[in-house]
């Protein structure tokens, strides 16, 4: 398991492989997801202006496609 520690002003350092893993850089937003007592992060998807249906990614998560998927 990968650790980080949390600063008084409640900052962390994402631990090198987690940035690899995730592919991040410098000004790469990050979404959170929580489930009960487990928290997701993920690398937040980018929206560009030419993607009709980049506002939509909102209502993009695991548990959205898993209560949508038999409509």
């Amino acid at each position: 398991m990968i650790t980080s520690k949390l600063t008084t002003k409640a900052q962390t350092t994402i631990p090198l492989p987690i940035r690899n893993a995730l592919r991040l850089r410098e000004g790469d937003e990050i979404s959170y997801s929580i489930e009960g007592d487990v928290v997701t992060m993920r690398k937040a998807q980018t929206v560009t202006a030419e993607d009709p249906f980049g506002t939509f990614n909102e209502w993009d998560s695991d548990a959205d496609r898993k209560a949508y998927r038999d409509l």
